[in-house]
């Protein structure tokens, strides 16, 4: 039975070692039952990928699919960017100099 809306998660790649294959680390936030803390949460997904086109760090979006292997059930959807301390002081560097004009 197809779903008609099926999940979509957003994760970091955290392995690209298999062919046409990549491993997700899907980060969820979720409250103690009983000490009401906030507590991080961590999922590792696996997702195919046709074009090997992912690598490691990657923020990705990945959809829930029928199942392709024993483990793969989720199909990439899209690249978002690399995640890397560069990005940030790049982009951090951009605002410091809109400031400035």
């Amino acid at each position: 039975m197809a779903t008609s809306n099926p999940r979509l998660l957003t994760g970091v790649v955290i392995s690209d070692k298999a062919d046409k294959t990549i491993t997700v680390k899907v980060e969820r936030k979720v409250k103690h039952p009983f000490y009401g803390k906030i507590i991080k949460r961590t999922t590792k997904v696996h997702a195919h990928d046709e074009s090997n086109s992912a690598i490691m760090g990657d923020v990705v979006t990945v959809k829930e699919c029928r199942p392709i292997s024993k483990s793969k059930t989720w199909i990439l959807i899209s690249d978002k960017d690399e995640v890397t301390d560069n990005t940030v002081s790049s982009k951090e560097n951009e605002i410091a100099e809109e400031v400035n004009e």
